[in-house]
């Protein structure tokens, strides 16, 4: 080719595109220039991957229930997590010295103010959280339990997993984290931001914007339930987990209840017997303990009862 051929070949046609088809580098339409910017600049001219407008939409929600699914269970596998302990309980639960720090501080408040009806209220409050951190050194000598365990060889499939977030949650991934252990959290995105706690290993603390995704992620591995004192989000956990074990959807599990005065009078089992609500044999599915290692012994006494290949 002649190097006139070739200068003519490289020019521009009339309608402002190379020979080749792509957009010229320099185009004399200055009309034709600001369309084609307008056209690489429209949502529309994104990849599906890259729109995040288009992947956060209510017509996008399938999708985003995939995907939540598949990145948490992908990971999971990659670091070998099998088989897991799920534990909940309450988030305002907190470890023995901040209870006594608040105490303190709450009952000079109300020994200042004798009269103030509502730091009357703080400071009972601040005396019950005090005695419920009891609870907080429970779940994180539990964990520490089972983190042994895995580190040791003894059970080394078991995993601790919570919802990676403060109180109880926080207590159980600590003690697996000081025990040496991989620890998992399962976060959950919420209207008022809750931080996960800083026990949970990096690699394994996942967000989820969806609860049924976080639900079934618990349930998948879960080879045992442990349910500490706690509010809503604590009785929807083991409700559920109550429910399926009830209607044969999943396996029996262990499913265990720290602190039975607790659980008792939030939960009267016998009135719903008595009221013909649920069967007899309903009262079955769960135990009650009151120390880490009743909670560690219940588990592994089911596993024997079951000849559990967990437990080999």
């Amino acid at each position: 080719m002649s190097a006139s051929d070739e200068e003519r070949n490289s020019r521009p046609e009339p309608d402002g595109r190379a020979p080749s088809g792509l957009p010229a580098p320099h185009i004399p339409d200055l009309a034709a220039a600001k369309r084609l910017q307008a056209i690489l600049s429209s949502p529309s001219y994104r990849k599906a991957d890259e729109d995040i407008h288009f992947l956060t939409s209510a017509q996008a929600r399938g999708p985003r229930l995939e995907l939540e699914y598949l990145k948490a269970e992908l990971l999971l596998r990659r670091h070998g997590v099998t088989d897991t302990i799920v534990v909940f309980g309450s988030t305002r639960i907190v470890e023995p010295a901040l209870a006594e720090s608040r105490l303190a501080e709450a009952q000079a408040l109300a020994t200042a103010n004798p009269e103030d009806a509502t730091l009357a209220r703080r400071l009972a409050a601040a005396k019950r959280a005090r005695e419920n951190s009891r609870y907080y050194q429970i779940a994180r000598e539990f964990g520490g339990l089972v983190g042994a365990a895995r580190e040791s060889g003894d059970q080394p499939r078991l995993a601790i997993v919570t919802g990676g977030g403060p109180g109880i949650m926080e207590a159980a991934n600590r003690g697996a984290f000081e025990a040496g252990a991989e620890t998992v959290g399962l976060n959950i995105t919420l209207p008022h931001e809750q931080l996960p706690n800083s026990y949970v290993t990096p690699s394994l603390c996942l967000r989820f914007r969806y609860f049924a995704l976080r639900k079934l992620h618990f349930m998948l591995r879960a080879r045992a339930l442990v349910a500490f004192p706690g509010g809503f989000g604590t009785f929807d956990e083991l409700f559920e987990t109550l429910t399926l074990v009830q209607t044969g959807k999943v396996k029996p599990i262990p499913i265990i209840l720290v602190g039975e005065n607790y659980w008792r009078r939030a939960f009267d089992v016998d009135f719903l017997v008595d009221e013909g609500v649920i069967d007899e044999q309903d009262r079955h599915l769960f135990r009650y303990a009151e120390s880490a290692p009743d909670i560690w012994a219940e588990i592994r006494r089911w596993g024997e009862r079951k000849e559990d290949l967990l437990f080999e």
